[in-house]
């Protein structure tokens, strides 16, 4: 199988993952489609784990990383990536999340004491100019519902960074698959009581077929398919490499949501997606 078309592909499944989300959000609440979607997955990915792994490998006295792991994984990340996308654009979220490597940086700085040179401390500032110009696009306002979803997405994305430095220790002693897969397999599990909760106190409103078939591309097309794409190229192809598709999915998202969504590209988002995109990339030089 072609590598590069490997990488193609797995990047418009994660282009669409942030189209879909923004449509099924406007009528699914996003405690209810976190809840579904990991359900769903969570069946997916316990097939996916033991044909794979066989068997648990984590030592007991792993396992409360392991659950501070699947914490930001889940009831974090995805959750309030659903739940911020609601109140934001599509191309706003595929953006935030193109910042990961940056925030992976700064907080490995922080928590890791990890060095820095010059040249990723500018991309760093550079890429957080970009993103202001994006998220504060109509105003400082925190109490609107645009700005408000843009910083809900951002803690998601701080979540996931988070995930990636802190998870560093446990990937290397068992694997990125194993433990990549059992904590998003806790995470669902953590978030199963929040959306029963819900279900109990608000039922179920009815779901129209477009809305189900969302939730499926959500549920295996983004938390099954994509991430064993991801894996195989990451495997096959040098990391770098890889890294510069990822960079390109704001502008595929903002395409994609411009034909089928119909959504505005400003010039905010023009001057600060450039610019954000630039300074990653920056933060990518040795």
């Amino acid at each position: 199988m072609n590598l590069y078309f490997v990488i193609v592909f797995q990047q418009l499944i994660a282009a669409g993952t942030h189209l879909i989300a923004k449509t099924v959000t406007q009528q699914v609440d996003p405690v209810l489609l976190t809840f579904i979607r990991n359900c769903v997955s969570l069946l997916a990915m316990l097939v996916m784990f033991f044909v794979r792994e066989k068997r648990v490998k984590v030592e007991k006295s792993d396992l409360k990383h392991l659950l501070w792991l699947s914490f930001l994984a889940v009831p974090m990340n995805q959750f309030l990536y659903l739940y911020g996308i609601k109140f934001t654009l599509a191309s706003n979220g595929a953006l935030l999340y193109a910042m990961t490597p940056a925030l992976v940086l700064v907080l490995s700085y922080f928590i890791l004491k990890e060095s820095m040179t010059k040249t990723k401390t500018a991309g760093i500032i550079i890429a957080f100019a970009g993103i202001s110009i994006v998220v504060f696009e109509k105003g400082v306002d925190f109490s609107s519902d645009y700005a408000y979803g843009n910083l809900m997405i951002f803690c998601a994305v701080i979540a996931w960074a988070l995930f990636a430095i802190q998870g560093k220790q446990l990937v290397k002693k068992y694997g990125a698959f194993h433990i990549t897969v059992l904590s998003m397999i806790g995470g669902a599990v953590m978030f199963l009581p929040v959306g029963l909760f819900r279900i109990t106190v608000y039922g179920i409103p009815e779901i129209s077929i477009a809305h189900w078939g969302g939730i499926l591309y959500l549920s295996i097309g983004t938390s099954v398919v994509s991430y064993i794409l991801w894996f195989y190229a990451l495997g096959r192809m040098d990391t770098a490499k890889v890294a510069v598709f990822a960079n390109a999915q704001p502008i595929l998202t903002t395409i994609l949501a411009v034909i089928f969504l119909s959504q505005p590209v400003t010039t905010a988002f023009l001057i600060g997606g450039t610019i954000t995109i630039g300074g990653v990339l920056l933060t990518q030089r040795k």
